[in-house]
């Protein structure tokens, strides 16, 4: 598994690297966030991204925001920054972990590990609503076992619905978790996007309910 690192701490990259590799990961570094941006999508997509918020041309949240506008890749925000509000908005705008410095050879290790597995385990599930499955291990959708072709944002789009079912999201929510929380369109592109959903899932597309005047609710059908 491999682990792109960006900090623009030359000695820290190297404690992360040789710690990393120690664990048995294959370790990709990044000197800033052009870098960063420059590696994670010039080779294959990495297993984790861990990114230091205080880097030169862009700092960890462009770069967090770039990744996520195209890849649920798990990313853990690090930073000396050990506040609530930095915690806060790591998290809401599409980390998966928070780690301040200084921490611990053990506690980075643990939530590295921790991490890794998590993927692994959600990646490789069947979603399914009904006769409807998305086999992500695959990257397979099907209803009552005819596939259906979606594009990367309506795959997306659906496995969002899949993993909330039954509770009603806002098309900020939308946005923020499927296009990225700098995304410069407005909610029309959500509705679009939703259309087409639904036209391509035929029948099974009936489970998205437009919630007038806030979003969408994705039913699941057992």
């Amino acid at each position: 598994m491999t682990v792109l690192i960006a900090d623009d701490d030359i000695a820290l990259r190297k404690l992360l690297r040789d710690i990393l590799k120690k664990q048995g990961y294959q370790v990709i570094e990044a000197a800033n966030g052009r870098e960063a941006i420059d590696a994670f999508f010039g080779r294959e997509t990495p297993d984790l991204v861990i990114l230091d918020v205080m880097m030169p041309i862009y700092d960890g949240w462009e770069v967090l925001a770039e990744i996520r506008s195209r890849c649920d890749v798990p990313v853990m925000m690090l930073t000396a920054l050990g506040d609530d509000r930095h915690e806060i908005q790591g998290l809401t705008h599409g980390a998966d972990d928070y780690i301040a410095k200084p921490f611990s050879y053990e506690i980075f290790v643990a939530r590295v590990n921790a991490m890794l597995r998590r993927p692994l385990k959600e990646q490789s599930a069947v979603l399914c609503a009904g006769d409807l499955l998305v086999d992500q291990a695959l990257h397979k959708v099907s209803f009552k076992g005819n596939e259906i072709l979606l594009n990367n944002k309506e795959y997306r789009l659906l496995c969002f619905f899949l993993r909330n079912r039954r509770i009603v999201l806002t098309r900020d929510k939308l946005l923020e978790n499927v296009w990225g929380f700098d995304f410069e369109g407005d909610e029309r592109t959500v509705d679009a996007h939703v259309k087409m959903l639904r036209a391509k899932l035929g029948e099974a597309g009936d489970q998205i309910k437009t919630i007038r005047g806030t979003g969408y609710l994705f039913e699941g059908k057992l």
